[in-house]
């Protein structure tokens, strides 16, 4: 183990590839993404792991990054007995029922204007600013918004690779 390893590195560069590949996948839903990460491994930091996946998630293509976007829940409908996206929503947890209704609303409008879900790095935001992050991006065009999704995936992904880095066995 090198001085910026962790345990949760070290057991997930040992991880036999099926189980490394099901790690991955509970990361991000994304099949090249995974793949691109287990062909570097072994990783020596966990930088080192953020700095390769933010490299596959610029690589992907729009049926990758729709692969990748099926695997999130809609903000406000966290995937029931799922604690990654309820974790991951919690802003929108104590969120009045006009909120609620009103996120609904939003993200129908949104997923019928860009054909997927509203996808945006929720921890840490209250519901009110993702109430007011899918407002702004109903306007953005199709490709911009996809490029924004890309950038709000690779936030997930790093929040997310550094919990399975970070867990002891």
């Amino acid at each position: 183990m090198t001085p910026t390893s962790t345990p949760g590195l070290t057991r997930f560069n040992a991880l036999e590839e099926h189980a490394a590949r099901t790690a991955l996948h509970e990361a991000c839903a994304s099949t090249a993404w995974a793949k691109r990460l287990l062909a570097a491994r072994p990783y020596a930091t966990a930088e080192d792991l953020y700095t390769a996946s933010d490299a596959a998630m610029a690589e992907l293509t729009a049926e990758d990054l729709a692969e990748a976007m099926a695997g999130h829940p809609p903000i406000g409908r966290p995937k029931p007995g799922d604690p990654t996206s309820a974790r991951e929503q919690r802003g929108m947890a104590g969120a009045s029922d006009a909120l609620k209704a009103e996120m609904l609303e939003l993200n129908l409008a949104y997923q019928e204007r860009f054909g997927h879900v509203f996808l945006i790095c929720a921890t840490g935001l209250t519901g009110e600013q993702m109430r007011d992050a899918v407002r702004e991006r109903l306007g953005n065009t199709p490709e911009r918004e996809r490029e924004i999704v890309r950038t709000e995936l690779g936030k997930i992904n790093r929040i997310r690779l550094a919990r399975l880095v970070a867990e002891e066995a």
